[in-house]
């Protein structure tokens, strides 16, 4: 597990003491594809860390609608809010088949506190998110669906973009119910957004494979240019 822990960024400044400390209570859990690590309302105890793959993170209406939140790659903390104790306001599913490193909070937060590089570590992970809710926020505010599903594209072109010979693939593996839970919409409305799209040449959808044609375009149409 020591060999693990010190191939995870977010531990670099850890002394050989503490990863030790950590390494004491660690585990990998090899999960599938549409697994889930842990729901809504559980007790959570211990702090995960995608290791391998990729994880959703998400939530769900009072009406049972998939609303998601994040998705989180390797080296990424899925829940770091469990530090208060309370029951998770989220869930995390399997994106992919992935590994995700399982660390004891209390180990934890006992190598926080003697080492502040780390704990600014977790803080700026902390950071991200929100800013990345912040982002969502701003995407409630009354606009077409069409913007925000061009917007989100434009996104994950950027976070997850390979540059090939037709402009942008986004190398993930996406349905358009997984669109539709990302902006909280219904399948059969993003299905019509991308038959637009792709008859105006601003993607390609294929094999649930994206290719941006244009990244410039996609953002002058969100933008409303």
């Amino acid at each position: 597990m020591i060999s693990i822990i010190k191939n995870i960024s977010i531990f670099n400044s850890l002394t050989e003491e503490e990863v030790s400390t950590l390494s004491k209570s660690s585990k990998i859990i090899k999960l599938k594809k549409g697994e889930i690590l842990f729901s809504e309302k559980d007790l959570v105890n211990n702090i995960y860390i995608v290791y391998s793959g990729k994880v959703t993170v998400f939530r769900l209406s009072e009406m049972g609608a998939k609303r998601v939140i994040y998705i989180l790659d390797k080296g990424e903390i899925v829940n770091e809010v469990i530090f208060d104790k309370l029951p998770a306001s989220v869930s995390c599913e399997m994106f992919e088949d992935s590994q995700i490193l399982s660390l004891s909070s209390n180990d934890m937060l006992k190598v926080m506190e003697s080492n502040f590089t780390f704990n600014k570590g977790v803080i700026d992970s902390m950071g991200r998110k929100i800013r990345r809710l912040y982002r969502q926020l701003k995407n409630t505010v009354p606009i077409k669906m069409d913007k925000k599903l061009a917007a989100k594209l434009w996104k994950l072109s950027k976070d997850y973009g390979v540059k090939v010979n037709r402009g942008v693939l986004i190398n993930l593996d996406i349905t358009v119910t997984y669109l539709a839970d990302m902006l909280g919409s219904s399948r059969e409305t993003i299905s019509r957004c991308i038959s637009d799209f792709q008859k105006s040449n601003l993607i390609e959808f294929k094999d649930k494979k994206i290719i941006v044609k244009n990244r410039e375009s996609l953002s002058r149409y969100f933008k409303g240019m």
